[in-house]
């Protein structure tokens, strides 16, 4: 059944598969992301939420399906794949800051290296974001030298340097000591009352519940569920989802 693309959206992912040898970890999934858009991702472990999020970044590539960008299928683009994936940024669960880097380094080279942005200008956009998460103050320091949640906000910081129209988060406060999730969650927050666009795959129902203008509850491989956070969280339709909610319910 073809796929029907809507013209507002920012992001069509259409039929999307990826397998990992015999295992196939995503079945055909397909959604829309339109500008402004918070969409939570919930679903035990193993069922392809962080592949999905790999996947429309291109970290990975899909063995079927397509990636419409602003009306542009990105798989079928390979030579804008550092473009696309800044306009398309993403925040991992391990940070991935560069280790030999400062902090404001961390900030700038993206910015530099793909954006072409002078170093004054990358330097003056970095400095407002660091700002903005609370960690300008440590500009000079090395990751190492930071708590999980100071690492989270810094990486946090840096995506948004690059001016994305959409923001991925793959479980960004599962590494985190549980004191300093509220934290990252709180910049995540920000971010949404700030109208930008975020697919976040997390465990964290409060935020899901709060946040989110719509939340996929993925399952086999598939979104199994989907539907505002009133509705899915508080009265999930399937057997799965009841199962799986019930856990965070007790």
């Amino acid at each position: 059944m073809a796929v029907q693309i809507q013209e507002e959206s920012l992001l069509s992912v259409c039929e999307l598969t990826k397998s990992f040898g015999g295992n196939k970890v995503l079945k055909g999934i397909s959604f829309d992301v339109r500008e402004n858009d918070v969409i939570s991702i919930i679903g035990a472990s193993g069922s392809g939420k962080s592949t999905l999020l790999r996947c429309i970044n291109l970290l990975e590539r899909p063995d079927a399906g397509r990636i419409i960008y602003r009306g542009q299928d990105m798989l079928s683009r390979a030579n804008k794949i550092n473009l696309y994936r800044s306009r398309v940024g993403m925040v991992f669960q391990s940070f991935n800051l560069f280790s030999n880097m400062t902090v404001m380094d961390n900030c700038l080279t993206g910015q530099i290296r793909v954006l072409k942005r002078c170093r004054e200008e990358a330097r003056k956009r970095a400095l407002h974001f660091l700002d903005k998460v609370g960690m300008a103050p440590y500009i000079n320091a090395r990751p190492r030298q930071l708590s999980g949640g100071q690492q989270q906000r810094v990486a946090i910081a840096r995506a948004l340097a690059m001016d994305p129209d959409l923001l991925l988060f793959d479980e960004p406060t599962s590494a985190l000591d549980p004191e300093m999730v509220g934290e990252v969650l709180e910049v995540m927050r920000d971010l949404s009352r700030e109208k930008i666009t975020l697919l976040v795959v997390t465990h964290e129902m409060a935020f899901a519940r709060d946040v989110s203008s719509e939340v996929f509850f993925m399952h086999d491989g598939k979104i199994h569920e989907r539907g505002r956070p009133e509705a899915l969280l508080v009265q999930p339709q399937t057997v799965e989802a009841r199962e799986f909610l019930s856990r965070f319910m007790q």
